[in-house]
């Protein structure tokens, strides 16, 4: 079987999107492993299926480079809204479904994609860091000098601990620059890496930060190794609202692809 994609990349963040309203692609782990090998694939972090969806423009399917359907994908999301509007599916504005329920989005008219975000539970401190679900769950760590961290090293000891290692957690190492500029780094569950962005880390980390106090701003640039994403929250005694995610997306290339399904 053919099929046709196009691979995108969200500030660093790169990832298959296939269009697939026609239900034509199960949910077959080994080809999704196969596809997102970086050696004998396409290579990517992870695949975005779109499908149809009854109560909003489109649905997506956010798939992890191990072959798992894995939760929201910010950078992933923005790409598959521009996907849709490559597509011919949407204009400029639009809701689609997602892992977390329904989003909005904007292409803007410098290109950058905005995206409504979610809290999707309590702020939880313990002794490895701040934890927070925006879509996916993020611990945030506090480190001096990201640029030297071993993040690979660093972000597995935690991931896989006792504490963690069944549901798994993805781990952001934040740096302060200014009241409203932080450096992150993200090792990814499910791509068992570090990723040079992470939408929903971002989110997460920038929540974070003004909830312990260490800046003031509600619109915070997290600096990424793949490029600066824009965080942006109402924060009040009842939590945080109105919450976004600013960033690029960007179509590389498309092609075909002959596949067992």
């Amino acid at each position: 079987m053919k099929i046709n994609f196009s691979k995108y990349n969200g500030a660093g963040n790169d990832f298959i999107l296939i269009d697939d309203r026609k239900n034509q692609i199960n949910d077959n782990k080994s080809l999704i492993r196969d596809l997102c090998n970086r050696h004998f694939g396409i290579g990517a972090d992870g695949i975005i299926i779109l499908k149809e969806s009854k109560n909003s423009d489109f649905e997506i399917l956010n798939y992890s480079s191990n072959g798992n359907l894995g939760s929201l994908c910010g950078n992933g999301s923005r790409c598959a809204v521009l996907f849709a509007y490559h597509k011919n599916i949407i204009n400029r504005n639009t809701i689609f479904h997602a892992y977390d329920g329904i989003h909005k989005a904007e292409i803007l008219e410098n290109g950058l994609i905005k995206m409504e975000m979610k809290v999707n539970s309590a702020i939880v401190s313990n002794s490895y860091g701040t934890w927070l679900d925006t879509g996916s769950p993020h611990l945030v760590i506090e480190k001096n000098d990201t640029d030297k961290l071993d993040v690979n090293y660093e972000g597995r000891l935690v991931r896989y601990n006792d504490f963690y290692k069944e549901e798994g957690v993805n781990v952001n190492f934040i740096e302060k620059i200014s009241d409203d500029q932080f450096k992150i780094r993200t090792y990814e569950r499910g791509v068992e890496n570090e990723t040079l962005a992470c939408g929903t880390g971002s989110t997460a980390s920038a929540i974070c930060m003004n909830f312990l106090g260490r800046t003031n701003s509600s619109n915070i640039t997290m600096k990424c190794k793949g490029g600066d994403l824009n965080v942006q929250f109402n924060s009040s005694e009842k939590g945080y609202n109105k919450i976004s995610i600013t960033g690029p997306a960007k179509l590389v290339f498309k092609g075909t692809t002959e596949v067992k399904v």
